[in-house]
């Protein structure tokens, strides 16, 4: 399946996970906001909530500073 992430294309295996994914791109224990189709996916939510064809998810890395 083909998912939008970032405004880039990606594809993906079926029955992909949040989770899945988070780890493909290399944001596993980073600080991160997942958004898909406009709403906030809580991270208790990522290893259950499946993608599906034609997301758009964009994911926030948290940059501390000051």
């Amino acid at each position: 399946m083909i998912v939008t992430v970032n405004g880039k294309q990606l594809t993906l295996t079926d029955a992909t996970t949040a989770k899945d994914l988070i780890l493909q791109l290399g944001y596993k224990d980073q600080r991160i906001a997942l958004e898909v189709n406009e709403a906030i996916i809580p991270k208790s939510n990522h290893a259950a909530f499946e993608l599906s064809v034609n997301d758009q998810i964009e994911i926030i890395k948290a940059v501390g500073g000051g």
